[in-house]
């Protein structure tokens, strides 16, 4: 079975779909095997689900019959078939990546070209050798453009999800210090990330710059196909503004508040907003888009919980987001505390990192500053350092916290949401 005989079956799918609880009909699953899970041994109950094809990649449990195909791995038929997939679409795509913001820019983006055209997008997290091509296969005739993040902790990955997503436009939202020990360090991070600008010069496509970012100018300024915000020069220029901890955009005298927090969003709805005018969608929607875009990913989200606020972003964690995080809740009004989680995958950098963000934190006067996690302990000696989510929900059933604003902002791993109904 090769990509060219099973694409005829593929376009009479509903989707593509890698966990099998997820089935329903028409839809294609590919059986990946772990260490101690072989999905091919579902592949018949599957069938009799309603599944239209099973890839596997052990010979013994194909059934033609039955559309069970075997390859000699899901995972490169997969790929395989999203490049083949992509190299049919006439669909534009917009790459995107960064160290930080990506998903949060990703979804103000879908949520802005949406006022004009039927947009896909990466849904969730799925932005890897996995993810990506999930999504360039969800992509369908009907669609007027994608929008896919593309996600890497190493030096080659973004080249790689380029060959199979081949975006038109792209955008990197920043190079921040994440995923330190993979790239090498903040050198590498930016190497690794402009890949994505490598792919867009070689193949002359369009890139989309802030050019408040000097490495960002820097790095493009020998490209002929730019869109540009963030200066006075640029294509289009916004400014700031906020209002009731919620950060806004001016764009020529008219204004868009959203419920994002945090100045460092205003970047990215520079972003968006620049992607919906270069597409001809009037400022009045883009408004209404980034006005009516509610955060529920547990990146900038905020909640309301009694007489309190908490500000969510969970999701992940690295010192340049950790920092801007903090700084920019340092702003609110009235009493705070900070609940900070390990920043993970820093290698050699790590405890200097967490040491650095415990003194920030300390110098911006927070009435309560709570770590969590073995890294912050090691650097933490108050008693308000946790080894883990688990420690501080034992401390917070019989201790309330009494400021009226509360920030929750750590690494994936450490899980921070599980301490909220807590609170």
């Amino acid at each position: 079975m090769n990509t060219e005989q099973f694409y005829p079956l593929f376009l009479q799918a509903a989707n593509v779909v890698i966990d099998s609880r997820k089935i329903e009909k028409n839809d294609i699953f590919f059986a990946f095997s772990g260490e101690n899970f072989n999905a091919a041994t579902l592949a018949e109950q599957v069938i009799d689900k309603g599944a239209l094809a099973v890839i596997v990649e052990q010979k013994e449990y194909e059934n033609r019959e039955k559309n069970i195909f075997y390859v000699p791995s899901t995972l490169e038929f997969l790929q395989e078939l999203a490049i083949y997939h992509r190299m049919k679409l006439q669909t534009p795509i917009i790459g995107l990546t960064g160290s930080n913001g990506k998903t949060t820019t990703k979804e103000i983006i879908h949520a802005v070209l949406s006022e004009k055209f039927n947009v896909q997008y990466t849904r969730g997290n799925l932005n890897n050798h996995i993810g990506v091509p999930l999504t360039i296969l969800s992509i369908k005739p009907e669609h007027d453009m994608a929008v896919v993040e593309m996600g890497a902790n190493h030096q080659k990955e973004i080249e790689f999800l380029c060959t199979i997503s081949m975006p038109d436009f792209g955008y990197i939202t920043n190079f921040g210090k994440a995923h330190l020990e993979g790239f090498g360090g903040i050198e590498g991070v930016i190497k690794g990330k402009s890949e994505l600008y490598n792919y867009l010069k070689n193949n002359d496509r369009t890139v989309l710059v802030n050019e408040n970012d000097p490495i960002q100018v820097e790095k493009t300024k020998e490209y002929s196909k730019k869109i540009t915000f963030g200066n006075a020069e640029s294509d289009y220029q916004f400014e700031l503004f906020s209002e009731q901890n919620f950060v806004g955009l001016i764009y020529k005298n008219q204004k868009a508040v959203s419920k994002l927090t945090g100045e460092y969003n205003f970047t990215n709805l520079c972003a968006a907003a620049s992607l919906g005018l270069h597409f001809g969608i009037d400022f009045n929607k883009i408004g209404y888009a980034i006005e009516n875009y509610t955060p529920t990913n547990m990146r900038s989200q905020i909640v309301q919980k009694g007489d309190k606020t908490l500000v969510l972003d969970t999701y992940n964690a690295n010192p340049s987001s950790m920092a801007a995080s903090i700084k920019n809740f340092a702003a609110f009004a009235d009493s705070k505390t900070l609940i900070i989680g390990d920043m993970l995958e820093l290698g050699d950098e790590s405890e200097k990192e967490h040491l650095n963000i415990l003194e920030l934190a300390h110098e911006l006067g927070f009435d309560e500053i709570i770590t969590v996690g073995k890294i912050f302990k090691a650097v933490n000696h108050s008693p308000l350092s946790f080894e883990d989510t688990s420690a501080l929900t034992e401390y917070l059933k019989a201790n309330t916290i009494s400021s009226k604003n509360v920030l929750l902002k750590g690494s994936r791993g450490i899980a921070l949401e599980k301490v909220i109904d807590f609170i």
